[in-house]
């Protein structure tokens, strides 16, 4: 794991405007996530890690504080810069699957590298990645011939198809039972201790947060 941050934020605040209501969802979050670490958020619904993840991707921009992400200050930038920036340096992982249900789970995962202007051949170490994570027999199905298993292990193949340097997990087994829950996040750590890939997980399971190096506990917007 490298010593440098390649997540940091300072005094980080966000409100959202719901009707005449000022809603403060996060009150001066400071956080410093290492590039190769594997980091777990935990919380309570409403505790604001969902907003923070939604943050630090790029998806949405603060209201006040310092958020850099790979060394660029993302409160700075544009919404078309925040775009380019989630292209190539952020994937993504969500409870629910989204994957496309008309293509294959190859053609899903080459959607991700279609948008991101990748059309070449997929490398010798994806292919590894395949077989690591169970699925390269299962590239040619659909995803309603899949397991709820198979089908977030091609999510997170498909996340890192363009080697970001960052992966966000957004409760990534809560849609799956405790087997295929212990199967995707031993993918993760294995993802992390093999090729060193930054990950940040929102978890509200204490036995899934337990797979990063380090837990983070949210409540009312704040760490604590």
């Amino acid at each position: 794991m490298s010593d440098g941050p390649i997540i940091e934020t300072r005094d980080l605040r966000k409100v959202y405007r719901v009707g005449k209501v000022d809603v403060q969802a996060l009150r001066g979050v400071d956080l410093t996530v290492a590039a190769g670490e594997f980091l777990s958020i935990v919380g309570p619904s409403g505790s604001g890690k969902s907003t923070l993840f939604h943050i630090i991707g790029g998806l949405t921009p603060p209201t006040g504080g310092q958020v850099r992400v790979a060394g660029q200050d993302l409160a700075s930038m544009t919404d078309s810069d925040r775009t380019r920036l989630r292209k190539r340096t952020v994937g993504f992982v969500f409870q629910k699957f989204n994957l496309l249900p008309n293509l294959t789970a190859r053609h899903n995962i080459a959607v991700a590298r279609f948008i991101s202007g990748n059309t070449g051949p997929l490398d010798a170490q994806f292919e590894e990645v395949l077989q690591s994570l169970g699925v390269a027999q299962r590239l040619d199905h659909k995803p309603a011939a899949l397991s709820g298993g198979e089908q977030q292990r091609i999510a997170i193949a498909r996340a890192i198809v363009n080697h970001p340097a960052i992966l966000l997990a957004d409760e990534p087994t809560g849609n799956l039972d405790s087997e295929n829950s212990k199967a995707v996040l031993e993918v993760l750590r294995d993802l992390n201790e093999r090729l060193g890939q930054t990950i940040l997980m929102i978890t509200h399971n204490p036995e899934a947060a337990a797979y990063g190096h380090r837990m983070v506990q949210m409540r009312d917007g704040k760490i604590i």
